[in-house]
């Protein structure tokens, strides 16, 4: 494995070493790197903590550790993003873990994207049932709905959840996002877009956007 600064960051994550990974997003920092540069590079570390979670290489404690790694990582680049503000119009988007799944760097990554983009995003957490998606679609009436799930439990909460959408005549574009999915989970599902990443979830959203104009 080549040893380059992708490489140790991501390495250090992966391996949820919480003083390295902070020091070496410091080093980069200290270089006026991009900071949205590093959140590709977080991407694939928290997605090889959740594959070893999978694996059972990791407990849920190593989910949480991940989960505050990344939190502090966070903090240490907010001040240095600059807002792109790619979406003036404040385009809103509701997301949340679908029911029977509790697992949320993914979402919060994508989140955190969206918001640096300039979206208004509606985060309801994870193990949502579908009726809450419902009823917070109603009340926010979002322009974009993210659905995330990394087990596949969650595929029959997905489908369950877009079904119930579109029986109430729910129109807004549904994306499901998480590591493990493909084309026949997302026709299984219902949903108009499937993302096994953040930064392609962001991607898509622009897009919408941009479509709409």
């Amino acid at each position: 494995m080549k040893t380059n600064k992708r490489s140790r960051l991501v390495s250090a994550i992966a391996n949820l070493k919480e003083e390295l990974t902070l020091q070496i997003v410091n080093e980069k920092l200290s270089l006026d790197i991009d900071p949205v540069n590093l959140l590709a590079e977080f991407q694939e570390g928290l997605r090889i903590v959740g594959e070893r979670y999978e694996k059972q290489q990791y407990y849920l404690s190593g989910l949480v550790m991940g989960g505050e790694i990344f939190r502090e990582t966070m903090e240490l680049i907010k001040p240095y993003i600059k807002n792109r503000k790619f979406n003036d119009a404040k385009t809103k988007v509701l997301i949340g873990t679908v029911a029977g799944d509790i697992h949320d760097l993914g979402k919060n990554l994508v989140k955190m994207i969206l918001e640096y983009n300039n979206f208004s995003v509606f985060d309801l957490g994870v193990d949502v049932k579908p009726a809450e998606f419902l009823n917070q679609v109603k009340e926010i009436e979002p322009d974009i709905i993210g659905l995330s799930g990394l087990i596949v439990i969650a595929y029959d909460s997905m489908r369950e959840t877009i079904k119930l959408l579109r029986d109430e005549n729910c129109k807004q574009p549904i994306i499901i996002g998480g590591s493990p999915l493909n084309e026949a989970v997302s026709k299984y599902t219902g949903a108009d877009y499937w993302v096994t990443d953040a930064i392609t979830g962001v991607d898509i959203c622009k897009k919408i956007v941009k479509s709409k104009e």
